[in-house]
């Protein structure tokens, strides 16, 4: 695990090359499998592979968001806060297992934050998307996840790069 989290590196560049819907399926499955919780489940998915959309939710944030229309796969993350308090948390560890399954796989990937985040000086980016793809009231959208065949090739991090400065044991501001 720890070798796949050294490897695993944000990617906004990707081959014209459409993710296999049993890779996508994979990918979905560990999303599934997220812990929650009280196993509250309170995420929700699109997966989003036409172009259209794809240039579309690229669209959605001022900035950051660009990148998206050149991906072939977007998986937009949703929650339920009437499921979960702590909603928030289920989605970003649903997110998380997205991007390492996603890596498993031979995909790079880039997680894109919708929550608190603005289109433009009138819509939100959860507005926008919540158009976009007709989603309910009672849902937020958290975040979307672009991905695909890697386009570029980032060095992966290694032991030095690990902050463990801030890492202490028993009580803060004490190390090993």
């Amino acid at each position: 695990m720890l070798d796949l989290l050294m490897k695993r590196r944000s990617i906004r560049k990707y081959e014209q090359k459409a993710v296999e819907p049993e890779k996508i399926e994979q990918i979905m499955k560990a999303a599934l499998l997220a812990p929650s919780s009280k196993k509250s489940q309170p995420w929700e998915f699109v997966v989003v592979t036409e172009p259209e959309l794809l240039k579309k939710l690229s669209q959605s944030r001022e900035m950051g968001a660009a990148f998206v229309k050149e991906s072939p796969l977007a998986i937009v993350i949703l929650a339920d806060p009437a499921k979960s308090n702590v909603w928030v948390e289920d989605a970003a560890i649903a997110a998380t297992l997205i991007q390492l399954e996603a890596e498993m796989l031979g995909l790079g990937s880039c997680w894109i934050q919708v929550r608190n985040r603005s289109c433009d000086e009138v819509r939100s980016t959860e507005a926008v998307i919540r158009e976009m793809f007709k989603i309910p009231q009672h849902l937020h959208v958290a975040s979307f996840i672009a991905m695909g065949y890697p386009a570029e090739n980032k060095q992966p991090y290694s032991e030095d790069d690990l902050p463990e400065n801030r890492v202490f044991v028993n009580r803060y501001g004490v190390g090993e």
